[in-house]
């Protein structure tokens, strides 16, 4: 049977999004660095696989705008495969995180967590809502790009090819597989059926995120069902190291809504022309032992 979470929203909990603007927030380019902390830089690793990501993307940053109470991100020109991030300008520790999300398909995005505020490494919750795409698991950026996921997701198509609701990837086609291998980096792994019980297509989703210590303790719900839990002390990934990572981000770090780049791998596949992810009701509840807030 699948773990659930009570709402506990009432308690605590502050907005981190004012519902009228992007105040408390600032842009940044997709612009990757290292593989690893002290590690080769990770073009280096895309140019050995052939892959051609999107050239000078520190010049074009995603678009974020706010409509209607929503916050929006989106690629700068819609269609050009350029990425970017949204980094709140507080810094936190341990924390509960708690927001809805309603990204078209295909739209990569996800949550980032201990995000260092002027480079990329930081632990980040996946909402890749896209073919073989993680929902709910986690991945590793700068930090030897571990992938820790419980299932992946694809789409059933209509008789006129529109998408119409999520369906559990298929192994046998997959691009981005699932293996037994990323499962087993999570202390708690959901089954897909959970998953997908839970999920509502084409309307907003709640994910909760629960982050706890130095080197944290990451959990996640959608809509109350719990999806996975990683410890990031203990994970146990190609040239991962606890100690490095910790000595990177320190034991607090930065939130930050991503919108990916396209490439050569995946195309439009990863973010179609003219996708959107968007946000509502973003809201965080700092935790005890947490320190208190800062601005870094």
């Amino acid at each position: 049977m699948a773990e659930t979470v009570k709402n506990d929203d009432g308690d605590g909990f502050d907005p981190l999004f004012d519902g009228t603007s992007l105040a408390g927030w600032y842009s940044v380019p997709r612009v990757y660095g290292t593989e690893y902390p002290g590690g080769p830089l990770l073009l280096e690793r895309f140019e050995a696989l052939g892959l051609t990501p999107p050239v000078e993307p520190e010049k074009h940053p995603a678009h974020w705008f706010v409509q209607d109470g929503v916050l929006i991100g989106e690629q700068d020109s819609p269609g050009s495969g350029y990425g970017g991030y949204l980094v709140s300008e507080q810094a936190f520790g341990d924390f509960e995180l708690v927001l809805e999300m309603r990204p078209d398909w295909p739209a990569d995005t996800g949550v980032m967590l201990r995000r260092r505020p002027d480079s990329w490494e930081g632990f980040q919750v996946l909402v890749d809502h896209r073919p073989s795409g993680g929902i709910g698991g986690f991945f590793g950026n700068g930090l030897a790009s571990f992938s820790a996921v419980p299932f992946a997701v694809d789409v059933a198509l209509d008789e006129d090819g529109r998408p119409t609701r999520l369906i559990a990837d298929d192994p046998a086609t997959s691009v981005e597989p699932v293996t037994e291998e990323k499962r087993a980096r999570l202390s708690y792994a959901a089954d897909v059926e959970d998953f997908l019980n839970a999920w509502r297509w084409d309307d907003w989703n709640e994910l909760r995120i629960r982050c706890v210590g130095a080197l944290p303790v990451i959990t996640t719900w959608v809509n109350g069902v719990k999806i996975a839990e990683l410890d990031t002390a203990t994970l146990d990934s190609p040239n991962y190291n606890a100690a490095d990572v910790l000595e990177t981000l320190g034991n607090r770090g930065h939130i930050a809504l991503e919108v990916h780049d396209n490439d050569s791998m995946f195309g439009e596949a990863r973010w179609g022309k003219g996708a959107q992810c968007r946000w509502r009701n973003i809201r965080i509840k700092e935790l005890a032992g947490d320190g208190g807030k800062d601005t870094e």
